[in-house]
């Protein structure tokens, strides 16, 4: 993974340039607070897309709070994700979670590198030891960041972050499959097509509202996923 700045580009982008994307399911507690912090750190302009399949308020938070809403059927995390960046109109396109565990304070940060030439900036937990985070997801994160490492052959420190930035562009050449495991492959795909990439340490914060992925079954399909795309990658 580059450490090295790949140049400045010909274009600054700034927060009118921005999507800051999201799948949401049920997160009526946290959402109407990711999106006020996205709200004040990027003065109100920024795009927010969610793509939603929740039976409680969060849609309808989301859509005061200025989101456009994308509902569908309840189909995975995955395909949620992957028709918010999708849906995504302006040139940069930044990932989060919306359970109020990533930094909005730091967009300006990730929008920075983007400006300095890299296609995706990742956001990396568990630079700070990642405390709130659950023994056993912080323990098989660091067991997916060393699996994919070696079928890579770059060091890796988060495989799995939900908070990304990348250019859009990139999202619209990269046909993606994965479900669970998206998050992983968001960031595999482009890194063995040698697109420009870096990685940056950022806080995680203590979740709002409880999780609905099992960390077992969650675990086994994102270390599948590793597997299949880094094999996919290596064999085109």
């Amino acid at each position: 993974m580059s450490t090295q700045l790949p140049g400045e580009t010909d274009v600054t982008y700034t927060f009118d340039d921005v999507s800051v994307v999201m799948g949401t399911y049920n997160e009526e507690d946290a959402i109407g607070t990711v999106l006020s912090d996205v709200a004040d750190v990027t003065d109100d302009r920024a795009e927010v897309v969610c793509v939603d399949g929740s039976s409680d308020r969060t849609a309808e938070i989301a859509r005061e709070h200025g989101a456009r809403v994308i509902e569908q059927e309840p189909q995975g995390y995955g395909v949620a994700v992957r028709e918010a960046v999708l849906a995504a109109d302006r040139p940069v396109v930044v990932t989060t979670d919306c359970d109020d565990t990533y930094p909005m304070e730091r967009l300006p940060d990730f929008l920075d590198r983007i400006n300095q030439g890299y296609d995706v900036v990742s956001g990396d937990r568990l630079y700070y030891g990642a405390e709130t985070m659950p023994a056993f997801n912080r323990l098989g994160n660091h067991a997916f960041a060393l699996l994919a490492s070696l079928l890579v052959g770059e060091r890796i420190h988060d495989t799995t972050t939900g908070m990304r930035a990348y250019r859009r562009e990139l999202i619209q050449q990269i046909h993606w499959t994965e479900n669970t495991g998206l998050s992983a492959e968001l960031l595999l795909r482009p890194l063995v097509r040698e697109y420009d990439v870096c990685e940056i340490p950022i806080e995680y914060g203590e979740r709002k509202g409880e999780t609905t992925l099992d960390p077992i079954s969650g675990g086994l399909a994102i270390g599948k996923s590793i597997v299949k795309v880094c094999l996919e990658e290596r064999l085109r």
